[in-house]
């Protein structure tokens, strides 16, 4: 089994920025990628930023102002989010993906753009 926990969540005013961090443990082996998801109050969850190797995949509402990166050797995933704007407000949720396996999810880290 994987666990995620995420952390780095909180409160910012529009124009502001936050990083968030994700740990990976357990079952790390045959990972294709991680990655940062959000669902915001009534909507669906959607893709944010993924990272396979050393290519890195946005979503274009996010791409010019959040970079995701990897440590292979802490086993974290980094979310920076700069330039941030109310729609970016959403929980968000860490992910891995392992050959064979279902995918792993972390808890989720609230994160709130608000003046």
């Amino acid at each position: 089994q994987v666990q995620l926990v995420e952390s780095g969540g909180g409160l910012v005013q529009p124009g502001g920025s936050l990083r968030l961090s994700c740990a990976a443990s357990g079952s790390i082996f045959s990972v294709i990628s991680m990655g940062w998801y959000r669902q915001a109050p009534g909507k669906q969850r959607e893709r944010v930023a993924t990272i396979s190797g050393s290519s890195t995949n946005y979503a274009d509402s996010v791409k010019g102002r959040f970079t995701i990166s990897r440590d292979n050797v802490k086993n974290t995933v980094y979310l920076q989010m700069n330039s941030l704007k109310p729609e970016d407000t959403a929980v968000y949720y860490c992910n891995l993906k392992r050959l064979g396996a279902s995918d792993s999810w972390g808890q989720g880290t609230q994160v709130t753009v608000s003046s």
